[in-house]
């Protein structure tokens, strides 16, 4: 990973490095061999802003990363829902995209605002949406959540439920995304 802020990911083949759009799991992989010490001096060199949001996260920092550095326009609002991070870092495969869309995201923000980047990542583009996804307790949302909880989101007795809770646990998540599979 190279220096904020162009922030590009690369990887060395024979004795060049090459950029790369890092793959999912890459990022997992990442996120288990990187802990706050291997992050620190990263950080260092990150606007003061920026690396106050990097704090947030802790298995995503790499995503978190990616995104900051992709859509800084986005930073004020993610600082407020910190969750919507997860949506916009796994957007390929959320949307069935080839080729990551950071530039889209970034058109649809400038053109819509956060509304329209929910609803471009297909989150209802509501303020119950962003009353829930703030109540997350631990914005690392795991992968395996986004996609049922996306679903979860368009169910009017579910948005009442959830935004009801004040700090939306793992485990609370994983209980109403198992409703949802049964």
């Amino acid at each position: 990973m190279t220096p904020w802020p162009e922030v590009r990911f690369e990887q060395l083949y024979g004795t060049d490095w090459i950029a790369v759009s890092p793959h999912e799991d890459a990022l997992a992989s990442a996120a288990h061999a990187l802990g706050d010490r291997e992050w620190r001096p990263y950080l260092e060199f990150v606007p003061a802003p920026v690396r106050q949001f990097l704090e947030l996260f802790t298995f995503a920092r790499m995503d978190a990363l990616q995104v900051a550095a992709r859509c800084p326009a986005l930073l004020p609002e993610l600082m407020e829902t910190p969750a919507l991070t997860s949506y916009l870092a796994a957007h390929l495969s959320l949307r069935g995209t080839p080729a990551p869309a950071w530039d889209e995201i970034n058109a649809v923000h400038e053109r819509s605002g956060i509304f329209g980047v929910m609803e471009w990542i297909g989150l209802p583009s509501s303020r119950q949406t962003l009353t829930i996804l703030r109540n997350v307790a631990q914005p690392d949302l795991p992968k395996r959540f986004l996609e049922p909880l996306r679903t979860l989101l368009w169910e009017p007795r579910t948005i009442f439920a959830l935004q009801r809770i004040p700090a939306i646990t793992d485990r609370q998540l994983a209980r109403f995304c198992h409703a949802l599979a049964a």
